[in-house]
């Protein structure tokens, strides 16, 4: 990389303890986009994994910049990434998860063009099949999207300008960290690109923790995603505006899901009651009075009262 020139992206993959194939996969993917050596920036964060996954990765060594850290988890990870990176645009990949290399060059097109703070696009479980849109880009910001839209909170459905994180980092030592990050993240875009192209594919481990339905992993989890809203809560009170509205609405919504998940993996009545009184106290319950969407509304006039909370109890059990 030249001395006084910019990577134009930097590539976070965050790595723990994952068969090695599937990270010599997942940097392939991003040595097989049209990036040159002083356009590309590829950061492989460490967690602390049993074995250093080096010497798999042969002569793409000499391509990445290896960070090593004491296990410390999803967020910290990312953090240390993005301390390292000094690219224009920042795109984070976990270690098992690939770019899919064609559709991702239309991101490359409009970010080289157009230049947005940020650009969204959509993410697959199915990498043999993709769809690739040139047409139907929405062009918005970040507040006006959330106000209108419901949010897909993945850290790595989206490519960001590094300057617009203003001092942002993830919460370590939570679950669910992307809920917390990804809300505030566009409030800070006053450009943003949401396009219907799939660039990038997932794997999806049922051993993660989030996949748990062990009863300590599902109270960790619920607890987790009880302290984002009410964080969110908070700083939605000090905004006004579009962004005010639009923090509230993602608010609102991301309850909506708390609920629907406390009912779901717990089915426990007394522990329902026991989580909405605690954001009752919060101000927070019953759901705002809004019409975001027919599900929103209809969920949220099914939990209004006990009555019809143990209706929708039987329903999702």
């Amino acid at each position: 990389m030249s001395a006084n020139k910019r990577p134009l992206i930097s590539f976070i993959i965050t790595y723990y303890n994952l068969p090695t194939d599937m990270l010599v996969k997942c940097t392939d993917s991003i040595l097989a986009l049209p990036l040159g050596n002083d356009d590309r920036e590829i950061i492989l964060i460490d967690d602390g994994s049993d074995t250093s996954p080096l010497n798999a990765l042969d002569e793409r060594n000499k391509l990445i910049k290896y960070i090593r850290q004491q296990n410390a988890g999803l967020s910290a990870a990312r953090n240390k990434g993005i301390e390292a990176a000094q690219g224009d645009y920042i795109q984070f990949v976990d270690g098992d998860d690939m770019l899919l290399t064609e559709p991702y060059k239309q991101c490359l097109d409009i970010i080289r063009q157009d230049k947005p703070d940020m650009l969204m696009f959509k993410m697959t479980n199915d990498n043999k099949h993709y769809h690739i849109d040139e047409g139907h880009n929405l062009r918005t910001n970040g507040a006006q999207y959330m106000t209108r839209h419901n949010l897909r909170a993945s850290a790595c459905g989206y490519v960001f300008k590094r300057n617009i994180l203003n001092g942002l980092r993830f919460t370590i030592g939570i679950l669910h960290e992307d809920e917390d990050f990804t809300p505030r993240l566009m409030l800070n875009a006053n450009s943003l690109y949401v396009i219907r192209t799939t660039a990038y594919f997932y794997r999806e481990r049922r051993s993660s923790i989030t996949h748990s339905i062990d009863e300590t992993s599902v109270s960790k989890r619920l607890d987790d995603v009880n302290g984002i809203i009410t964080s969110l809560s908070c700083t939605a009170e000090k905004l006004n505006g579009a962004k005010k509205d639009a923090l509230e609405r993602r608010t609102a919504q991301l309850t909506m899901d708390y609920i629907y998940n406390t009912i779901r993996l717990t089915k426990s009545s007394a522990g329902l009651e026991a989580r909405l009184d605690k954001l009752k106290a919060g101000g927070l319950f019953p759901l705002p009075k809004r019409y975001y969407t027919l599900k929103y509304f209809l969920f949220r006039s099914m939990t209004t009262n006990k009555t019809t909370r143990r209706i929708l109890k039987h329903l999702l059990s």
